[in-house]
């Protein structure tokens, strides 16, 4: 059994990771062989973000994902409070 938005909580998890790997690379030695690895795996955790946040999420949500590292960290932040505000906003008062 799946949780919810799991392909959305990787994805951004590993763009967030080999993000600071090529700003980290990139500050110090610079080596080809990390920039060949770490570039494409960046590469396609966002367009995987930004896919999943389009699937997923609301107009704001999809505007989010554009922004490269922390674009899915936002959106599953966005999509984790969703439920609680129609819940707040459900409630009889």
């Amino acid at each position: 059994m799946s949780r919810p938005h799991s392909a959305l909580r990787v994805a951004s998890a590993v763009e967030l990771g080999s993000l600071a790997v090529l700003l980290a690379n990139l500050s110090t030695v610079h080596l080809a062989p990390v920039s060949s690895l770490a570039g494409p795996l960046h590469g396609c955790a966002y367009l995987v973000v930004v896919v999943a946040a389009a699937r997923d999420g609301d107009l704001a949500g999809k505007v989010l994902a554009w922004l490269p590292g922390i674009g899915g960290l936002l959106v599953l932040r966005r999509l984790a409070r969703t439920p609680r505000e129609k819940a707040a906003s459900d409630a009889p008062g």
